[in-house]
C-alpha cells in the first residue's frame, strides 16, 4: 500500500508540472498560435505553386493526378467534407473548341457525385517553341483573378503531347469510394505545419509570376452543382464572405505579412524599453546613474596608495640591517680569536685553554707537572 501511495504521488506531481509547463508555453506563444488560428483560411490547404510545380515535373496527365494525391509527399491539405481525412483530388480535361488550348480541371471528390473545383491549368501554344501554362484559383476558394504563371527553366516533355493529333484528353476514372491502390488517406495537418511541409516540395527554379490578365479568355466555366458543390451548400464559406474587402488570395497574403511586420515592430520596441530598464540594475532614474562615476575613482586610488607604501619601507630596512652586523661580524668573533691563538701556541697545549674561561685552575696544575718531569731526570 505504501509503494502505491507513493507510485499514485510522483505520477499526481508529474501531471501538475506537465499542466503548469503546458499553460507557460501556450501564454509565452499566445501571438502566434492566435494569429494563425484566426487567419487561416480555406485556401491555405492547397498551395497552387506546389501544384504548378509537380505539373511540370510530370509524366503525363495521369502521372500528375498520382503526384497529387501521393501520401509520401501530401501535397494537399483539403478537408471540405470535415470528415478527419484528406479529399481525393481528381483531374479532369474540359472540351475545348480552341485547337492551341487545354484546360485542365482539378476537383476535390467530397461526397457522391459530389465534386468541387478548386482550379484549374490552362495550357496554351504560343508558337512551335513556346508553351504558356497559367494555374487559375477557384473564385470562391482564392478570390477573383488569382493566377499564377510558372515558367519553367526546361519545358515538359508532355507539353508537346497536346498538339499531336493522336492525343486522347485525359478523365479520371476514380470517384467517391472507389480510389486508386496508392492513395491512402491522411489526416489534415495544421496549416503553419502545412506550410512548411509543402514548401519543400515547391521547385524553386521555376519562377512563379503573378497575373490579373488570364491566358485563357474563351473558357466556359463549368457553374453546375456537380462542380461546385461545396460552395453551393455553404454560400457563406466562399472567398468574399470569408474575408471582406479582400479581392484574392495574394492580396490576403500580403495582408498577413504588413501584420506580422507591424506586431514584430511593435514587439521590438517594446522590448528595447524593457531592457533600457531592466540594465538600470535596480537603480531609479533619480540620478544615481551621475553618482557612478565619482564613486569608483575616489575609492580604488586612494585606499592602496595610502596603506601599502607606508607599510613596507618603514619595516623592513630598520630590523634586518640593525640585528646582523651587530651580533656576527663585530661583537663575538673578532674579540676571542686573536687574544687566544697568538698567546698559547709557543707554550704548550693547556695554555690554550686557560686563557679563554678557567684561568685559576689551570695555574694550579702547571707546577706539579714541571716538578714531576724534573724528577725523573
Amino acid at each position: 500500500m505504501k509503494h502505491k501511495s507513493n507510485h499514485f504521488k510522483i505520477k499526481m506531481f508529474f501531471s501538475i508540472l506537465f499542466l503548469f509547463i503546458a499553460g507557460f508555453s501556450s501564454v509565452y506563444a499566445q501571438d502566434t498560435t492566435t494569429i494563425q488560428a484566426n487567419n487561416e483560411d480555406i485556401s491555405d490547404n492547397l498551395d497552387l505553386e506546389a501544384v504548378a510545380s509537380i505539373f511540370g515535373e510530370s509524366k503525363d496527365l495521369e502521372d500528375f493526378e498520382k503526384r497529387l494525391n501521393d501520401p509520401k509527399t501530401q501535397i494537399s491539405n483539403l478537408d471540405l467534407n470535415n470528415d478527419n481525412e484528406v479529399d481525393y483530388l481528381r483531374v479532369m480535361e474540359l472540351s475545348n473548341d480552341n485547337k492551341k488550348m487545354h484546360t485542365i480541371s482539378i476537383q476535390a471528390v467530397i461526397g457522391k457525385d459530389q465534386y468541387q473545383e478548386v482550379a484549374t491549368i490552362d495550357v496554351k501554344k504560343e508558337s512551335e517553341k513556346t508553351t504558356t501554362v497559367q494555374v487559375v484559383g477557384n473564385v470562391d476558394m482564392y478570390g477573383s483573378n488569382y493566377y499564377i504563371t510558372p515558367v519553367y527553366p526546361v519545358v515538359p516533355v508532355f507539353f508537346t503531347f497536346f498538339w499531336m493529333a493522336a492525343y486522347r484528353p485525359w478523365y479520371s476514372p476514380w470517384y467517391w469510394g472507389y480510389h486508386p491502390p496508392y492513395f491512402r488517406p491522411w489526416h489534415p495537418m495544421p496549416y503553419h505545419r502545412y506550410h512548411s511541409h509543402v514548401n519543400i516540395h515547391v521547385n524553386r527554379n521555376v519562377t512563379y509570376n503573378r497575373t490579373n490578365v488570364r491566358v485563357n479568355n474563351n473558357v466556359r466555366v463549368n457553374n453546375s452543382t456537380r462542380n461546385n458543390a461545396y460552395f453551393k451548400k455553404n454560400p457563406d464559406k466562399s472567398f468574399n464572405k470569408r474575408n471582406p474587402g479582400v479581392s484574392n488570395r495574394e492580396q490576403l497574403s500580403n495582408n498577413r505579412k504588413a501584420t506580422t511586420r507591424n506586431k514584430t515592430a511593435t514587439k521590438g520596441k517594446s522590448t528595447t524599453r524593457d531592457k533600457g530598464i531592466n540594465t538600470d540594475r535596480g537603480y531609479k532614474s533619480t540620478g544615481k546613474s551621475v553618482k557612478k562615476p565619482s564613486t569608483r575613482p575616489s575609492t580604488k586610488p586612494s585606499t592602496r596608495s595610502s596603506t601599502k607604501p607606508s607599510a613596507k619601507p618603514s619595516t623592513r630596512p630598520s630590523t634586518k640591517p640593525s640585528t646582523r652586523p651587530s651580533t656576527k661580524k663585530s661583537s663575538t668573533r673578532p674579540s676571542t680569536r686573536p687574544s687566544t691563538q697568538p698567546s698559547t701556541r709557543p707554550s704548550a697545549r693547556p695554555s690554550n685553554k686557560p686563557s679563554t674561561s678557567r684561568p685559576s685552575s689551570y695555574s694550579r696544575q702547571s707546577p706539579s707537572r714541571s716538578s714531576h718531569r724534573r724528577t725523573r731526570h
